[in-house]
């Protein structure tokens, strides 16, 4: 939609260049207009401040949603990127029921707006700016209001900013009662018109950010200066501060992931993550306002002391639940959940939630199958399908390393084939057709682009001059070569749309495709294959899961991977790596071993990042050759396999959204007890099972209407609705 079906003829404001001495806008500015209503029975708001903003109606919040507007490529910048035009720029407005808000007469709508990507000066779309419009039922008939140039502006008591890692609040610049109605406000000077913006309208149900939780931090130590506390876990948010200074005395907020041996903060994983409060002398709670922060630990500088943690992501509910009798299983499980949903912000899958905050393609098609398994994250990837199409270069088709775009880093394969992955996982979930047909064509277009940029029909770059990586993170130097992984996406996404061609019928693609896996398929095994002993780069690093995975090598490939990853007990892969041979050993019938490699007890392991206290998956195994942050899902993509094959709630084959059902679970050594539970498209499934001596039980529940069916031992058992149990030998 176009701005004026939405907001009519409301103006964007900002405020004048000329402000103040300094001549430039006042940062984080709050705007406040005036309208006048009778009686009113129904009234809504649409509004919109650039970055994010907080809106008020006579002193009240309009809703407790948390950095808004939705983060996307809100309109076009001049080569950005560089020598690249991008496919779509849009943006969600948000709507509020303002009825119980107003009061009889004068009212007033305050907009305190400013921060977020639209204005981070690294990759800036323009000045901060807001619009609003207000309208309803009265007992004298419809009203109608909007942002005109009567509305006063100056700047705020936010007096210094970097999203990604600062604010500052200085509550000697803050009028009391600049949000309320009966503020005066006639001082200030008018807001002007700022530069619309050029971009598509629309409004969206992804869920937004909220306070979804909040802790009791714990007190760690106090010295006459500070005191250090911990939050009990590594979060996304901030803590909610007591202030008690004098006026115009500071307190600062010091953030790390992690302590030092002495107890301090360790500087190397805080990110130089900082809260500032200049005090105005009154004793009030404060929080950040346009950032949170990624942190276990932190410090308070100052006459302040913290009430409680405010636990930040978007608002996205855990449906599914997995529990077993083995402390490390579990520790993976809710670490993972815990480090997803932290890295949800403002409709964004991002890979950390403080140094970069982007939503990489490579991180977020990794990730995307464990998170629909766990989460009610479908109206959330709707929105992050959309921004990947969006960031498609409109002439070559390229796939940008990050939706919404920001400067990053990726490669040809392992990122940008998420335009191919989360549609085709989003379908298999939630059955929705609609999105691969909407995505199908982005999907051929950037096929297209990966052949221009191959050599002997393998992709060996992307764009000139950035990053083309293959593997990443893996705990020593990456052995696999990057054409390598990234023609394995390529054949990967090519049979993920064979597939989609079938369900949207497009079989007229499917030959070309065909051709085009056949071509590759014949250059791997010229490039990569060792005929004398059927190993794929030396069985390095997850080589011969690649491989088998797309179909390559003989029988000999998949009895090394085997043998070699039963002699070496632990993993050697990178983000990749791990997923793919994870998966292939649970395909093909050796759970074991892949829960072996889950459950090792070596330094390089989950167990290695589980014992040095972890709550969050960390970037890089323990003991890699890097070590960065504390708070990356990456590694948390195999926790989609404990509901696949642990609990073995799986789609029938040629079924999508579980319509049809298997139940066949994988047992394993050093599991005797497993419970969890799905909330699937039909209803709430669950599986349990509680090993004897020689015999096992298991408990199904399906609910009403779902066909489902068990697996065990290649026998076919019909499950009816309610709960289902069997007793069977081992």
């Amino acid at each position: 939609m176009r701005q004026e079906e939405i907001f009519k003829n409301a103006l964007w404001l900002g405020a004048a260049l000329d402000w103040g001495d300094e001549k430039l806008p006042p940062s984080f500015p709050v705007l406040r207009g005036r309208f006048t209503v009778k009686q009113a029975q129904k009234a809504t708001l649409y509004v919109l401040g650039l970055g994010f903003f907080h809106c008020y109606i006579n002193g009240k919040p309009v809703g407790e949603d948390l950095f808004l507007p939705l983060s996307t490529d809100y309109e076009a910048r001049d080569n950005f990127p560089p020598n690249e035009t991008l496919t779509g720029h849009r943006i969600y407005v948000p709507a509020y029921d303002i009825t119980s808000l107003l009061t009889e007469g004068e009212n007033v709508i305050a907009i305190h707006f400013g921060g977020g990507w639209y204005t981070f000066p690294d990759a800036k779309f323009g000045e901060p700016k807001a619009i609003w419009r207000i309208f309803g039922e009265s007992a004298e008939g419809p009203f109608e209001f909007v942002s005109s140039r009567m509305e006063r502006i100056v700047g705020s008591f936010v007096t210094e900013y970097y999203f990604p890692c600062r604010e500052t609040q200085d509550y000697t610049l803050l009028p009391e009662g600049i949000f309320q109605k009966d503020f005066n406000d006639s001082g200030w000077p008018h807001a002007v018109p700022a530069p619309p913006l050029t971009s598509e309208y629309l409004f969206c149900d992804c869920p937004a950010d909220r306070v979804c939780e909040t802790l009791t931090p714990v007190l760690l130590r106090r010295t006459e200066t500070s005191a250090a506390y911990d939050a009990t876990r590594n979060i996304s948010g901030y803590p909610v501060l007591s202030i008690t200074a004098k006026k115009g005395e500071p307190v600062t907020v010091l953030f790390s992931e992690e302590l030092c041996p002495d107890g301090s903060l360790d500087e190397q994983h805080g990110w130089q993550q900082c809260f500032q409060i200049v005090s105005d002398g009154s004793k009030r709670l404060v929080r950040p306002l346009f950032t949170w922060f990624g942190f276990r630990y932190f410090t308070v500088v100052g006459e302040a002391v913290p009430v409680s943690v405010e636990v930040v992501h978007s608002q996205v509910p855990q449906t599914s639940h997995f529990e077993s009798d083995n402390e490390l299983l579990n520790w993976i499980h809710d670490a993972y959940v815990n480090t997803q949903l932290t890295n949800m912000h403002a409709g964004i899958p991002s890979d950390c939630p403080h140094i970069e905050r982007r939503g990489y393609t490579g991180d977020g098609q990794l990730t995307c199958h464990a998170a629909m398994n766990i989460l009610d994250a479908r109206s959330f990837y709707r929105k992050w399908i959309q921004d990947i199409l969006d960031c498609q270069d409109v002439i070559s088709g390229h796939i940008q390393y990050t939706a919404p775009y920001t400067r990053c880093g990726g490669g040809p394969g392992g990122w940008g084939c998420a335009v191919v992955e989360v549609p085709y996982q989003y379908y298999l979930h939630y059955g929705d057709t609609d999105v691969l047909k909407a995505a199908y064509p982005a999907m051929h277009r950037y096929f297209d682009y990966l052949e221009t940029h191959s050599y002997g029909k393998l992709v060996t770059r992307d764009r000139e001059g950035e990053w083309c990586l293959g593997d990443w993170c893996t705990p020593t130097s990456i052995a696999l070569p990057a054409p390598f992984v990234n023609n394995y996406f390529y054949m990967k996404s090519l049979s993920r749309a064979i597939e989609i061609a079938k369900i949207i019928g497009r079989e007229a693609d499917i030959p070309l495709f065909t051709r085009r896996m056949q071509e590759r398929r014949e250059a791997l095994m010229a490039c990569y294959y060792n005929s004398w002993d059927g190993n794929f780069i030396g069985n390095l690093q997850g080589a011969n899961a690649f491989a088998v995975d797309l179909g390559l090598g003989d029988e000999r490939t998949y009895q090394n991977l085997v043998a070699y990853y039963q002699k070496l007990g632990r993993f050697d892969t990178g983000i990749f790596g791990t997923d793919v041979l994870t998966r292939v050993l649970f395909e093909h019938g050796d759970g074991q071993t892949a829960v072996n490699l889950l459950l090792s007890e070596d330094n390089i392991s989950y167990d290695g990042m589980r014992r040095q206290g972890a709550t969050t998956i960390w970037e890089y195994w323990p003991l890699s050759l890097r070590d960065r942050s504390r708070n990356h899902p990456m590694f948390g993509a195999i926790t989609a396999y404990l509901y696949d094959y642990l609990l073995g709630i799986q789609n029938k084959p040629g079924s999508a959204a579980y319509r049809e059902l298997v139940i066949a679970p994988v047992l394993a050594k050093g599991i005797n007890r497993l419970k969890g539970d799905r909330l699937l498209p039909g209803g709430k499934v669950s599986v349990a099972y509680e090993k004897e001596t020689d015999a096992v039980t298991f408990h199904i529940m399906i609910p009403e209407k779902q066909k489902a069916e068990f697996i065990w031992q290649n026998t076919v058992y019909p499950l009816t609705a309610g709960e289902n149990q069997f007793r069977v030998c081992l």
